[in-house]
């Protein structure tokens, strides 16, 4: 959860700083004045739509270190740190994929997550907490989901996704309000340009289709976290991954940190169960179900 939160939250930063800019240097106006041209605002919309995921793709990484002030673990200084990375590294090896960075951070939430524009660049972050409150083979169950995120290069998949998805509010936004700033208008104003009406409807507009986009990609978040599951069980066996998920689900329910006021767990997202219209927002599947579906698995490894 904590990678998709950093991630989105930039690209929707970004977002709002290029749509400022634009509307600061005229650019509505000037692709309005004459009415909609398609092919240009369609191009416009790609610029705009891939920039924020792209530029939070690049950073993404940098972004986790400093938010979460992460300690990145250059030389083990334990055996416990030795441990990390000797896990890590061999996961990695059996999932094809570079060694990635490995960094520990300061929380008593039961954590980890993987990070990174691609599978050369990549950080595997896991929490004092999950090390605390969670045994060797519990860990290795938690890593290995992170690894395969990584391995799967789901990082630029959603961000593939987004901007694919930011390219359409953008272009739909401006298209609405157009029209509702051509119905609004009692007189021909051609040359003036946009009205209120454009900018009120492409605002409001905009809104609402990014929600209805955030469940699009939430959507196809709780897919990936059901095959990075899978493919975890592949390359370190999927007993302790059902460890680890049967483990947090008991967290869940014992520690006061995960009621229903507090954070969800970033990778695993511990919380109650969501219900209802909030269950279209959650990027990850309940526990119990993916419990379900790895006990399906066959039980060799790949």
């Amino acid at each position: 959860m904590k990678r998709w939160l950093l991630v989105f939250g930039t690209n929707i930063a970004i977002m709002l700083v290029v749509g400022l800019a634009i509307n600061l240097l005229g650019l509505n106006r000037w692709m309005t004045k004459s009415g909609i041209d398609y092919g240009t605002l369609f191009t416009f919309s790609l610029v705009v739509g891939f920039t924020g995921s792209f530029i939070s793709l690049w950073i993404s990484k940098w972004m986790a270190i400093r938010a979460y002030s992460i300690q990145i673990i250059e030389e083990p200084a334990n055996a416990g740190e030795e441990w990390l990375v000797s896990t890590i590294k061999a996961q990695a090896t059996k999932s094809g994929i570079p060694m990635p960075e490995v960094g520990i951070y300061q929380s008593p939430e039961v954590n980890a997550f993987a990070t990174g524009r691609s599978k050369k660049h990549s950080l595997v972050a896991v929490s004092s907490g999950l090390l605390q409150g969670m045994n060797k083979r519990e860990v290795e169950g938690v890593l290995a989901h992170e690894v395969s995120h990584i391995a799967n290069g789901d990082m630029v998949t959603m961000t593939l996704l987004q901007g694919v998805l930011n390219t359409f509010v953008v272009f739909l936004s401006r298209i609405v309000g157009m029209f509702i700033d051509n119905a609004l208008k009692k007189e021909d104003r051609e040359s003036s340009g946009p009205g209120i009406g454009y900018y009120v409807g492409y605002i409001v507009c905009e809104i609402l289709l990014g929600v209805l986009a955030s469940m699009v990609v939430m959507r196809f978040s709780r897919w990936r976290e059901f095959r990075a599951d899978a493919d975890a069980a592949k390359i370190w066996g999927k007993q302790p991954m059902i460890d680890a998920l049967k483990r947090l689900t008991q967290i869940s329910h014992s520690d006061p940190i995960y009621d229903n006021r507090s954070e969800a767990i970033a990778s695993f997202k511990i919380s109650a169960k969501p219900s209802g219209f909030m269950a279209l927002f959650s990027s990850h599947p309940p526990l119990e179900e993916r419990i379900a579906a790895l006990e399906m698995l066959p039980n060799d490894r790949a």
